[in-house]
């Protein structure tokens, strides 16, 4: 895609779309900022110097979805934080056929450089291996159905990736102090993204999630994605517990990539959460808002894999580097261990490297 359609279609995006754009981008940078890591260097009792160094990955890939939706917060998501990371090299693919104007004004506002007409699972190999024009890169990073999994998964070792997704998830825990169409309307969220996607209420009243269940089917009827929600809140729905403090347990088990608690005071639960993707906390703060503009990263584990990963951050375009140092003494101190355990091992190079230093080899 040449400089000048980048430009062209960015123009076109509608104001109002535009500047939400931008306003996205300048608070998930300013989020991913604040998670930049020191350098570290330090002498330790036995003298010897130590520490890490945080560096930028050159290559990033960022594959977005095509097809019938526009996904501009996809690469924002995914874009801005290797920006602020300093990769040098952030590409992007995307199927062929017409961009969104929409999805081009993202790409410039998150700083991309590159950007090629290519889905699917070769648009992975191609990141992966290069083909033609595109050069490899070092990590691909972004959703895509099921085929894109597969390559990424396949191509993993060869370059690095950010996460096996799944379909989206929400978990809502609510008490009847609230609206129902609210509720409603946070549960629907997730559930139009697949007929798979998992949306779930938990609360300790029964009649207000009887409420719930109406506003839902309510609303249903006005989406124009209501036939793949309406799958996804039939194979779940609503969960009735007592008391309401046992909520957290359940949320653990079910390690959901979002959790709303819309309760007065939803720090008390919140805090026993163990395994969650993002917390969204408090009557006002639906999980929409952290998919556009809340700043923190909406890309996030599914698939109960919460329980050992984390979401999208500045950390997964950076990689840490160990620093050691030794002058004369602080080797001799360590060098007996060194060689004791070689030894140990059955490998006497790794001895003799540290033994002919004191002149035993």
């Amino acid at each position: 895609v040449s400089e000048a359609e980048i430009e062209a279609g960015a123009a076109a995006c509608p104001e109002a779309v535009r500047d939400a754009i931008a306003f996205a981008a300048e608070r998930i940078r300013s989020y991913h900022a604040r998670q930049r890591p020191a350098d570290l260097r330090f002498t330790d009792e036995a003298g010897v110097e130590l520490g890490w160094r945080w560096t930028a990955l050159e290559a990033v890939g960022i594959y977005v979805p095509g097809g019938r939706a526009a996904y501009p917060s996809t690469v924002l998501m995914n874009a801005v934080p290797a920006a602020v990371a300093g990769v040098e090299r952030i590409a992007m693919v995307t199927p062929p056929g017409r961009l969104q104007p929409a999805v081009l004004a993202a790409a410039k506002a998150a700083g991309v450089h590159e950007i090629w007409r290519v889905g699917g699972a070769q648009a992975v190999a191609a990141l992966a291996y290069g083909a033609g024009p595109i050069r490899p890169v070092d990590k691909i990073v972004g959703p895509g159905n099921a085929f894109v999994t597969a390559a990424k998964r396949r191509v993993y070792g060869a370059v690095g990736i950010d996460a096996l997704a799944g379909p989206s998830e929400i978990v809502v825990v609510a008490d009847g102090a609230n609206r129902p169409e609210w509720i409603a309307a946070d549960l629907l969220s997730q559930a139009e993204h697949d007929p798979a996607a998992q949306s779930i209420l938990i609360t300790d009243d029964e009649a207000f999630a009887g409420r719930v269940e109406a506003a839902v089917q309510d609303q249903l009827s006005a989406l124009s994605t209501g036939e793949d929600a309406a799958v996804s809140w039939r194979n779940h729905g609503a969960v009735v517990i007592a008391p309401l403090d046992e909520a957290p347990r359940l949320v653990d088990r079910i390690a959901p990539e979002h959790v709303e608690f819309a309760v007065e005071s939803p720090e008390r639960l919140a805090d026993r959460v163990r395994h969650a993707g993002a917390i969204f906390l408090g009557r006002h703060t639906p999980e929409a808002i952290g998919d556009y503009v809340a700043g923190s990263n909406h890309v996030l584990p599914t698939s109960r894999a919460a329980r050992f990963s984390s979401g999208l951050s500045l950390y997964d375009f950076l990689k840490r580097t160990s620093i050691v140092k030794c002058d004369e003494a602080a080797f001799e101190r360590l060098a007996p261990a060194t060689i004791a355990l070689a030894e140990a091992e059955g490998l006497p190079a790794h001895a003799r490297s540290a033994a002919i230093r004191l002149g035993q080899g």
